[in-house]
C-alpha cells in the first residue's frame, strides 16, 4: 500500500478507467491442491529450501494470487492444464524468494519507496505497466493513464483491486532480482587475450587431407559391451549423468472409442435432421440449435469447400446434401445462396520436369522428356501413374494433383494456362516456369461461382454403454493383475492390447510418455507407498481413456544407474571400443597406406578452409579433436589416429593460415564474448543459488 499512498500523493490527475488485468500474469495461484484420498492430509508439506518448510497453504495462496491475474487478464478461470503452468510458476515465486533472499541479505540490496515508484510513474516504467498502458491505435504509452488508474483503484471492481495490490506486492522481489543478476554479470570480463586468442580461433584457416574410418563400418552386433563397461563410463563422466527422482512404468491404455451402433445411432439423428433441414424457416438458427459447430454465413469458393460437397458441383440453392461421414463426425450442408466472387478458382494437376543444371543442354533435356511424357499420355498412357513414375515435387505420390487454388496462387505462366483453358482435360503443349517443365491436367475449368452453406456437424462421440464396456476391459485386465509379472502375462495373452513404458518419470511430470494429461498416475507413482511391482489399485481415466498402470522401477537423485541410461552410454562405449579395433589397425607412414591396410571403409578425402574455432569437417560434421590436432601439425605432418566423434580421423596438414595480427575491431570481439557469457550466466547463477539452497519439492503429494 505504501506505492499506491505515496503515487496518490504525487498524482493530481482525473478520474479514467484502464484495464490492468493483463498486468498480473507474472504471479500464480489455485484453490484446488491437496484435496485428493491417496495420500495422508496430515502432511502440509510441499516443500523445503534453505531448510524452511512451504507449507501447503502458503503455496496454495500464491496459487489463488495466480488465478485472480489469469482470470483478470483472460476474463475466465484458467483450464487444467494452464493450472498446472501457474502452479509451477507460483512455486517457483516461492523457490526464488526463500532461495535469493538470503543473498540479497548478505549484499545489503535493498528497494526504497522512491524506486518503486519510478518503475510505475516514473523514467525507467515497469515493462508489464508500458505494455498495458500503450495505445494499441498510436502505439504511445501514457503515464497519465497510469495515474488515473491508480487514483481510482478503489472504485475499480476488487478482482482488479486484487490483481493490482498484488503484481505491487511483487515488484520489490523482482527488481531485487535484477539487482542481483546484474551485479553478477557484471562482473564478466573478457581480458585482452582472450579476445585476442578467440578472434585468431576464428580467422585461423587450414587446408587438410584426412583419412576417416566412420564406427558404423564395424556392426554393432560385433562388440560386446558389459554393464560393468557401462558402470565404468558413467564413473568416469559423474557430470553428464546426474539425475533427479525419477519412476519407471508400464501401462496399457484403454481407448474409448465409438461402437457401429454408436455410429449408427448418430446417422440416425443426423437423418432426421436432413430431413427437417430442407424445410427449416431459419437456416441459421437452425444450425445453431443442431450443429456440434458454430453457424459460417460467409461464401465459399469450390477450393474452400468440404471435398464431399465439391464433388456435387454445381449445386442448387435449396438443397441439402449429405450426410456425409469423415474423421469422425457426420456432415449435413445446406446451400442457401451463390454468387460470383471477385476471384476465378480451378483445379488442376501436373507433371514437373526440373531442369539439371542452368545450361542450355540441360533445358533442352529437360524439354525433351517432358514432351516424351506428353505424348505418352495423348498416347492412352495414364496421367496419375505417369505423375507418380516422372513426377518430381511434392504431388507426384497424388499423381500430381494440386486440388483447387484461386488465381493470384500460381507462378505468372502456369497461371496462365490454367486459367486459359476452357474446359476441362489434358493441355495439348508444355507450360514453362522457373521451375521446369509442367504438364498439365485442368481438372475442373476455372470458375468465379461461390455458395454460402449451413453446416450441421454432429461428432460421433461414445455412448455411455460403449464406455462402460471400455472401463470393464480395464477392470478385468487390473484384477487379473496383481504383479508386475502377472500383469505382462495377461498383456501377452491378449493380442488387442500393447504395452507401453516410460522411463525416469519426473515428479513433476504431467504427461506419460505419449500421454497427456497423466499427472494422477505420476502422483501415484511417487507415493510412499507404491513400491516397485505393484499394480495402481485403481483404473485411471485420462483424456477419455481408461490406463492401468505398473511401476516397473526408481531412481533417486544422483548419478544415474546403468538401467536409466543403457542405451545412451552403450552406444558411447560401443563407440569408444570400435575406436580401439580401428587404430589397432591403421598401419602406415602415409594416409594412402593406412587405408590400404584397414580397407574399403577407410576414406581419404580433402577438407579446405577449415575454421579452427568452428570445429566442424564438411562431411563428417563436428570433430574439435580432429580440428584442434591438424592445427597443431606442420605442413606435410601427418597425425596419430584421433578418436572423435564420428569416427576415428587422421589428419595430415596441407597448409595454414593464421592471422598475422588481431582484428582491428577487438572490442566487438570482446563485446560478443561477454554477451555468450552473460547469456549464460541466467541459468548458471539460478541453477547455483537452487542448488545451494537444497530445495526439496514435494508438491507431487498434492497435485
Amino acid at each position: 500500500m505504501a506505492l499506491i499512498n505515496t503515487i496518490r500523493e504525487k498524482s493530481g490527475w482525473a478520474v479514467g478507467t484502464v484495464a490492468v488485468g493483463m498486468l498480473l500474469f507474472i504471479v500464480g495461484g489455485d484453490l484446488i491442491g491437496g484435496r485428493s484420498q491417496l495420500f495422508n492430509r496430515q502432511d502440509t508439506s510441499v516443500g523445503e529450501v534453505n531448510g524452511e518448510d512451504i507449507s501447503l497453504e502458503e503455496f496454495n495462496a500464491a496459487v489463488d494470487q495466480a488465478k485472480d491475474g489469469f482470470a483478470a487478464q483472460n476474463n475466465r478461470q484458467p483450464n487444467e492444464q494452464e493450472l498446472q503452468g501457474i502452479r509451477e510458476q507460483a512455486w517457483n515465486q516461492l523457490v526464488f524468494k526463500r532461495a535469493f533472499q538470503p543473498q540479497f541479505d548478505k549484499l545489503g540490496l535493498t528497494v526504497s519507496d522512491e524506486e518503486l515508484t519510478d518503475m510505475v510513474q516514473g523514467k525507467n516504467i515497469h515493462p508489464t505497466i508500458k505494455q498495458a498502458f500503450t495505445d494499441p491505435q498510436t502505439g504511445q504509452f501514457d503515464v497519465n493513464k497510469v495515474r488515473e488508474y491508480l487514483r481510482n483503484l478503489d472504485k475499480a471492481p476488487p478482482q482488479q483491486q486484487a490483481a493490482w495490490y498484488t503484481f505491487e506486492q511483487n515488484l520489490p522481489q523482482e527488481r531485487l532480482g535484477n539487482k542481483y543478476y546484474a551485479l553478477i554479470k557484471n562482473s564478466e570480463y573478457v581480458t585482452t587475450a582472450e579476445a585476442q586468442r578467440y578472434d585468431a580461433a576464428q580467422q585461423a584457416k587450414a587446408n587438410v587431407r584426412y583419412l576417416f574410418v566412420p564406427y558404423f563400418s564395424i556392426s554393432d552386433s560385433a562388440v560386446k559391451v558389459s554393464d560393468s563397461q557401462l558402470q565404468e563410463y558413467i564413473t568416469r563422466n559423474q557430470a553428464r549423468y546426474k539425475v533427479q527422482d525419477g519412476r519407471d512404468l508400464e501401462y496399457v491404455v484403454i481407448p474409448v472409442t465409438p461402437s457401429k451402433e454408436d455410429s449408427a445411432a448418430v446417422r440416425q439423428s443426423v437423418d432426421q435432421l436432413a430431413q427437417q433441414f430442407g424445410s427449416a424457416p431459419n437456416d441459421s438458427l437452425f444450425v445453431r440449435l443442431n450443429s456440434d459447430q458454430p453457424y459460417n454465413g460467409r461464401f465459399l469458393s469450390p477450393g474452400d469447400m468440404p471435398e464431399k460437397l465439391r464433388q456435387q458441383m454445381p449445386l442448387t440453392v435449396g438443397q441439402v446434401y449429405g450426410p456425409y461421414a469423415e474423421n469422425g463426425t457426420f456432415s449435413i450442408y445446406k446451400v442457401t445462396g451463390a454468387k460470383a466472387g471477385a476471384t476465378q478458382s480451378a483445379r488442376a494437376s501436373h507433371i514437373l520436369i526440373k531442369t539439371e543444371g542452368n545450361t542450355p543442354e540441360a533445358d533442352a533435356a529437360a524439354k525433351a522428356k517432358a514432351q516424351g511424357i506428353l505424348n505418352q499420355i495423348k498416347g492412352g498412357a495414364d496421367f496419375a501413374a505417369m505423375a507418380k513414375q516422372y513426377g518430381t515435387d511434392g504431388t507426384a505420390p497424388q499423381g500430381g494433383d494440386l486440388g483447387w487454388f484461386s488465381s493470384g496462387r500460381m507462378v505468372p505462366e502456369f497461371e496462365k494456362a490454367v486459367f486459359g483453358a476452357s474446359s476441362a482435360g489434358l493441355l495439348p503443349t508444355l507450360t514453362k516456369t522457373s521451375f521446369g517443365y509442367h504438364i498439365i491436367k485442368v481438372t475442373a475449368p476455372k470458375t468465379s461461382q461461390t455458395y454460402q452453406v449451413a453446416a450441421v456437424t454432429k461428432g460421433i462421440a461414445p455412448s455411455e454403454a460403449t464406455n462402460d464396456a471400455a472401463y470393464q476391459r480395464a477392470q478385468d485386465l487390473k484384477a487379473k493383475s496383481t504383479n508386475l509379472e502377472s500383469f505382462r502375462k495377461a498383456v501377452a495373452a491378449d493380442k488387442t492390447l500393447q504395452k507401453q513404458e516410460a522411463k525416469g518419470v519426473d515428479k513433476a511430470a504431467t504427461n506419460l510418455g505419449s500421454l497427456p494429461n497423466a499427472r494422477e498416475i505420476v502422483r501415484w507413482a511417487f507415493n510412499k507407498d507404491t513400491e516397485v511391482g505393484d499394480v495402481a489399485k485403481e483404473v485411471f481415466t485420462v483424456n477419455d481413456q481408461h490406463v492401468v498402470a505398473v511401476l516397473t522401477g526408481t531412481r533417486t537423485e544422483g548419478t544415474a544407474d546403468v538401467a536409466a541410461v543403457k542405451p545412451e552410454v552403450t552406444t558411447l562405449v560401443r563407440n569408444e571400443e570400435k575406436a580401439k579395433q580401428i587404430m589397432a589397425k591403421l598401419k602406415g607412414s602415409t594416409l594412402e597406406d593406412m587405408a590400404k591396410a584397414y580397407g574399403p571403409a577407410a576414406q581419404v578425402r580433402d577438407a579446405n578452409d577449415l575454421v579452427l574455432g568452428q570445429s566442424a569437417i564438411p562431411g563428417v560434421g563436428s570433430e574439435p579433436a580432429a580440428v584442434g590436432t591438424a592445427f597443431g601439425l606442420k605442413n606435410g605432418q601427418v597425425s596419430a589416429p584421433v578418436k572423435g566423434e564420428q569416427g576415428v580421423l587422421v589428419m595430415q596438414l596441407v597448409s595454414k593460415t593464421e592471422p598475422t595480427a588481431p582484428s582491428q575491431d577487438l572490442k566487438n570481439v570482446r563485446s560478443q564474448l561477454k554477451a555468450q557469457r552473460e547469456a549464460r550466466s541466467n541459468g548458471a547463477i539460478y541453477e547455483a543459488i537452487r542448488k545451494n539452497a537444497e530445495v526439496k519439492d514435494e508438491r507431487v503429494k498434492f497435485f
